[in-house]
C-alpha cells in the first residue's frame, strides 16, 4: 500500500481532475466519493483501477476491499480535495467509465427511459435511481443532458449505474429503432392534448422519454413517438420537477 501524504502529489492532482467532464473523458474513468458508492461498484461488477482512503476508513473497511486494486493511504487534507464536500467520508475509488456495448436496433425487450437535454445533475441521479427502482432495463441520454458521471449526479444515484445499463446515443435513433422493433415509444408534455398517463396500460416492453426540465422535449422528439402523455393535477400547482415527473410515468407504465 502507497502513502500520499502531499497534495500537490502527481497521483492527487490526476484524480482531482475527474471532478470534470474534459478530466473523465480524457481519462475514462470517474470518482465514487463515499463508502456507500464504492461498496456498490465492488458488489456490482465496477472496474476499480484505484481505492483511496484514510487511515481510519482502511481500519473500518480493509476487510472488504477487493484484492488486486491498488489502495492508496491519504489524509484528509488530500480527502478535502478530491471531494465537493465540506466534510468528506475520506474514501473514494476510480472507476472506469462503461464502455455502452448495446445498439438500439438490437433491442426488443425492457423498459427503458430516454433523457432528452435534461440540465440538472441531481434529477439525472434521481431518474437512474428511480429507473433502477422500477426495474428499467436501462437510461440513454440523449444530445444535451448532462454527464451522468458529476459528483452531484453520482450521489442521486446512489449506486444505481452499476445496476442497469446507462448510454448515450441520438435519440431520434433510438425511438426510430424502437418502434421499427415494435416497441412503444412515449414521449411526456405538458400539454392537454396528450393522453392522460393514467389511461395507458402497463407494459413490460417500452421507452419513456421525459424532456428538458425548461423547454421539454424537442419538437422533432415528439412528433417521432408512438404516444405522448401528460401527468393530470388535481392541486394547484402548474407543474411537477422533472424528476418527480419522470417517477409518476416510469411506475405507472412499467408491469410490476
Amino acid at each position: 500500500m502507497e502513502k500520499i501524504s502531499s497534495v500537490q502529489s502527481s497521483r492527487v492532482k490526476a484524480w482531482q481532475k475527474l471532478q470534470s467532464k474534459k478530466g473523465r473523458q480524457a481519462s475514462q474513468t470517474y470518482l465514487l466519493d463515499g463508502w456507500h458508492l464504492v461498496q456498490e461498484a465492488i458488489n456490482h461488477g465496477g472496474k476499480l483501477r484505484a481505492i483511496m482512503a484514510t487511515t481510519e476508513q482502511l481500519a473500518q473497511h480493509s476487510e472488504e476491499l477487493p484484492l488486486g486494486v491498488p489502495v492508496f493511504e491519504i489524509n484528509i487534507e488530500i480527502a478535502k480535495k478530491l471531494s465537493d464536500l465540506v466534510t468528506p467520508q475520506g474514501i473514494f475509488a476510480e472507476v472506469t467509465l462503461p464502455v455502452a456495448t448495446r445498439a438500439p436496433q438490437f433491442i426488443h425487450d425492457g423498459a427503458w427511459l430516454f433523457l432528452d437535454g435534461i440540465q440538472d445533475p441531481g434529477n439525472i441521479g434521481t431518474m437512474v435511481r428511480t429507473a433502477d427502482a422500477a426495474g428499467y432495463a436501462g437510461v440513454v441520454f440523449g444530445h444535451g443532458t448532462v454527464d451522468p458521471y458529476s459528483p452531484k449526479a453520482l450521489r442521486a444515484m446512489q449506486g444505481s449505474q452499476f445496476h442497469l445499463t446507462l448510454t448515450v446515443g441520438d435519440l431520434k435513433e433510438w425511438t426510430a429503432a424502437f418502434t421499427q422493433n415494435d416497441m412503444n415509444v412515449y414521449g411526456t408534455q405538458l400539454d392537454k392534448s396528450a393522453a392522460d398517463l393514467f389511461t395507458v396500460p402497463a407494459q413490460s416492453q417500452f421507452a419513456l422519454i421525459m424532456g428538458n426540465e425548461g423547454q421539454g422535449m424537442q419538437p422533432e422528439l415528439a412528433t417521432m413517438t408512438t404516444q405522448n402523455l401528460y401527468i393530470p393535477l388535481t392541486g394547484q400547482a402548474e407543474s411537477l420537477n422533472v424528476a418527480v415527473a419522470a417517477g409518476v410515468a416510469m411506475f405507472a407504465l412499467k408491469t410490476r
